[in-house]
């Protein structure tokens, strides 16, 4: 029998408590605690919704089509009135594209994003069925029944499965789809309108629905090609309910009313159904594509009728979570960084002090000071440790200053000032090419400048004008603006594109003098205060925020670099003034203890 070294390279470490130098994967001895140990990947146990880019257009009984909640189709509905409108979702924002050939509600949808089939629904009661070949959308041959509220289930647009629905009445017949012919096939058990259902047009599940002797059924029938049958129950009975999944194995269920609107999700795995997180908002009559570890809904009723969209991730997904590291030398608030989680730059934070400080991802080391000592400054968040910009801030009790200074990796030297004296600001880009956003001069303002390199420019204002707000970005054409303060705090984003600013999805928690990092499309906003003082930390996807592991220690006026997945959070106030260094990382690791 291999030995453990044989098998991974290496012997078994001998390590008195954790062993810092693990990697994924590694076993090790705890000598002082007498344990076998070893460090896996920290992953979520359940999954989970996050709010996505909202749909165009509110709808309820739209129908959708799509193997992932980055790859989606919607499309009917009823917005009021009938819609034929169609939007693909890339799992940021949803486009418009090609409209139905027929408007209708209440109908049936399958396949992917570029590969789809729609059918039957109402407005007049219909058979009708469209296939989509990514670009149109094309009337093809009909179902032998008229129908509506149905079940549906289909990998493509040459394959789906039509079973239920009202015709009316409540049916049970079953038609499946080949790509050029619907074929009646074996009924329902239960005949039933307003069922979900996932899957292909051999392997689906049939959930919930309206029955005349159950109105909010819990039935579930399992088709494996041939013949439906009856298996476990649903926990709870729900009509209109939305589903998603790719065979009668792997189901997810959300959504419905059961009388109240339902906000419950459900996983079936073959045998039963199991519980699992709500959904963010309450609905019926929504949309559903994916699979059980990456689905999306979408529109339905709240009420009203909305456009509201979530991405579902299964189990097993990576989570990020913050850990202590070196602290900094000099103890401040208010400083501003660039680089990365191993390559920092950490300078100002104090106005009598021009601290700067490199991080290897290891620890601090000292460095020449700013000559202009200051806190509250703005900073080229993608700068590096030999390449950065220091801008504005409060300077020697001066009410705000202008002083840009650059830095070299050895020391600081005054270049060109902002045309606008300015502190609480925010900042991103490179030493050649970065952005000052917002700020407070003896007022919060809106004013946003571009740095070439030499010069400073005016550029279009931000939407909203605010102070002590975090920024981040890749450069002054690429950036994102979020939270701060005008007469109170702000939840609001905004997205840079190097001519205009525009708004984005808002965070969870408003709060102002916060930390950030990341870019434009996939940002991290930590700490800062409401108040109160917060260990918040919201993750940005290009659209919308989402709440996860909080920061270990609560503070505000605290600085930020790096990206969304290795960040680095330092400084702040606590109070006092604090020197205390996060490093977060996805994922993150878990040490497992083996013997006791």
């Amino acid at each position: 029998m291999a030995t453990y070294k044989e098998k991974v390279g290496t012997a078994v470490v001998n390590y008195a408590g954790d062993y810092p130098g693990a990697v994924e994967g590694e076993l090790w001895y705890d000598s002082t605690n007498k344990d076998f140990k070893y460090l896996y990947p920290n992953v979520t146990s359940a999954g989970s919704w996050r709010t996505g880019g909202s749909l165009n257009t509110a709808r309820e009984y739209i129908a959708g089509a799509g193997v992932s909640n980055s790859a989606s189709l919607g499309f009917g509905g009823n917005e009021p009135p009938t819609s034929a409108k169609t939007e693909s979702y890339n799992g940021t924002s949803w486009t418009e594209v090609n409209d139905l050939s027929t408007g209708r509600n209440q109908m049936g949808g399958a396949g992917t994003y570029t590969s789809a089939v729609g059918f039957g629904g109402t407005p007049p009661l219909s058979n009708k069925t469209d296939t989509w070949n990514g670009t149109n959308w094309t009337e093809v041959n009909t179902m032998n029944t008229t129908t509506r509220l149905m079940g549906n289930a289909g990998s493509s647009s040459t394959n789906a499965l039509s079973f239920g629905g009202l015709t009316p009445p409540n049916t049970a017949k079953t038609e499946s789809w080949n790509g050029t012919n619907w074929t009646e096939t074996t009924d329902m058990n239960t005949g039933r309108h307003q069922l979900g259902g996932g899957g292909t047009n051999t392997s689906a599940l049939a959930l919930g629905g309206n029955t005349p002797s159950t109105p909010l059924t819990t039935a579930t029938e399992l088709w494996n090609g041939s013949n439906w049958t009856e298996v476990n129950d649903l926990n709870t009975g729900r009509a209109p309910v939305a589903a998603s999944g790719s065979g009668n194995t792997a189901i997810l269920a959300f959504g419905g009313d059961g009388p109240a609107k339902r906000a419950q999700t459900e996983e079936w795995n073959g045998t039963s159904w199991t519980e699992t997180t709500d959904m963010n908002t309450a609905r019926s009559a929504n949309g559903g594509s994916g699979i059980t570890t990456s689905a999306l809904t979408f529109g339905g009723d709240v009420p009203p009728i909305t456009t509201a969209t979530e991405e579902w991730t299964g189990a097993g997904a990576a989570v990020g979570a913050w850990s202590t590291a070196t602290s900094l030398n000099n103890a401040r608030k208010s400083p501003a960084g660039s680089g990365t989680q191993t390559a920092g730059l950490a300078f100002g934070g104090d106005e009598t002090t021009g601290y700067t400080e490199s991080y290897d991802g290891t620890s601090w080391t000292e460095l020449a000071d700013l000559n202009r000592p200051r806190q509250l400054l703005g900073s080229s968040t993608s700068g590096t440790t030999t390449a950065s910009l220091a801008f504005g801030g409060l300077y020697g009790g001066q009410p705000t200053t202008a002083v840009t200074e650059l830095w070299n990796g050895v020391s600081w030297t005054e270049v060109n000032d902002l045309n606008t004296a300015r502190a609480r600001l925010g900042g991103a880009g490179t030493q050649t090419s970065a952005l000052a956003i917002s700020g407070y001069t003896t007022t919060h303002v809106g004013n946003t400048e571009s740095w070439n390199g030499t010069n400073w420019t005016e550029v279009n204002d931000i939407n909203t004008a605010r102070y002590a707000l975090a920024g981040c970005g890749v450069d002054n054409t690429s950036a994102l603006a979020f939270g701060g303060y005008d007469t109170e705090s702000k939840s609001s984003a905004e997205t840079w594109n190097g001519t205009n600013w525009a708004d984005t999805g808002d965070m969870n928690t408003a709060r102002n003098s916060l930390g950030g990092a990341g870019d434009r499309t996939s940002a991290l906003a930590f700490g800062g205060s409401g108040p109160p003082q917060t260990t918040n930390t919201e993750e940005f996807n290009g659209a919308s925020w989402v709440e996860v592991n909080n920061l270990n220690t609560s503070r505000e006026s605290l600085a930020g670099l790096g990206t969304s997945t290795a960040a680095l959070a330092f400084g702040g106030e606590v109070p006092p003034p604090s020197t205390a260094t996060e490093e977060w990382n996805v994922p993150s690791n878990v040490v497992k203890t083996l013997t006791d």
